[in-house]
């Protein structure tokens, strides 16, 4: 397949602009690995991980492979200021931050010669990320599996109001997990995606049998966002997630919704496979997801239906004799 040129591409390095999440429990060196080799940009989801688990999972990766790479640093994290100086020290050109100011990182980063993506949940903190001097933003809709913002924007309502905002690259996710989502999301104006679902449930996911079995097995409406008002959280509904909706709906307070949730919920649900206790967290189209292939053929799927919904797009406007058919392809394919 040929490469499909935008300017996230360019800035990344890949043939094809398509981003693997950096989830917690999911990805590891061996998933980064198998997205990066197949034309994507694979990422090192450090939030599961201590500073030193995240040095051996780097350097796994960088013997294993020489394709772009990148790694996933939520702010917020306990260690956060040390996972960053871990990738520094390991020379890892790509560092996708999240949850937290852009402009924490931003520049220690751009000094040492990374390139800087930040993830936000609205148009305004895109722009935040533009002036912090990010070089792209991930702009996640609702759909989203995980944490997501206060805002429950939804992804066609936020990736045009992103591009909109901001003169930088927008890479979409939230909801994506073909190439017609692909499609769509560039045709909204965003240069490139990320999904995180997808492939969550791959061979080289570091998720549970039981995380993955669940997964295929769940239906359109079985991913609920929860905590809405302490943690906005997206994740398969089960005993535990049922008990904290009911309380919040009741109107628990913080302290007791915090109580609720504990601590290793994510561990145990998505890493250990608990059904009934964990938290399996997951994007809202889960429901459209039905094996379980390796990454390379997630990639490969993502590229072939993406050309073949825009082919089928330009063959609809030709025939209509409606607009320029050229507008609609915006990428080289």
């Amino acid at each position: 397949m040929e490469r499909i040129a935008t300017r996230v591409t360019a800035l990344l390095g890949t043939s094809y602009p398509i981003v693997q999440g950096g989830m917690i429990w999911v990805a590891g060196w061996k998933l980064a690995r198998a997205v990066s080799d197949a034309g994507g940009l694979g990422l090192i989801g450090s939030g599961s991980m201590s500073p030193d688990l995240l040095r051996e999972h780097i350097t796994k990766l960088t013997s294993a492979t020489d394709a772009p790479f990148g790694v996933n640093v939520p702010i917020f994290n306990r260690h956060a200021d040390a996972f960053i100086e871990v990738c520094i020290a390991c020379g890892v050109k790509i560092v996708f931050t999240s949850a937290g100011s852009p402009g924490k990182y931003t520049a220690r980063l751009k000094d040492c010669g990374v390139t800087v993506v930040h993830v936000v949940p609205s148009a305004r903190l895109a722009q935040k990320a533009a002036a912090a001097g990010c070089d792209a933003v991930v702009a996640e809709g609702t759909e989203a599996g995980g944490h997501n913002g206060f805002e429950e924007l939804t992804s066609m309502s936020l990736w045009p109001a992103a591009v909109d905002a901001v003169p930088i690259p927008v890479i979409a996710a939230g909801g994506i997990v073909d190439g017609r989502g692909m499609a769509a999301a560039l045709a909204t104006g965003a240069e490139g995606v990320q999904l995180g679902t997808r492939f969550a449930v791959t061979v080289e996911s570091s998720a549970s049998e039981g995380y993955k079995a669940a997964a295929v097995k769940a239906a359109e409406a079985d991913a609920k966002l929860y905590l809405r008002r302490y943690m906005p959280t997206r994740a398969l509904v089960n005993p535990y997630v049922r008990q904290a909706m009911d309380a919040e709906a009741a109107g628990a307070a913080t302290d007791v919704l915090d109580e609720i949730r504990g601590r290793g919920r994510a561990r145990r649900g998505i890493f250990e496979g608990d059904a009934q206790d964990g938290e399996m967290e997951i994007g809202q189209a889960v429901g459209r997801i039905g094996d379980i292939p390796t990454a390379a053929q997630v990639v490969a799927r993502l590229v072939s239906q993406y050309v073949e919904t825009i082919a089928s797009l330009n063959n609809t406007i030709g025939s209509s004799g409606v607009g320029d058919q050229q507008q609609l392809n915006r990428t080289d394919t």
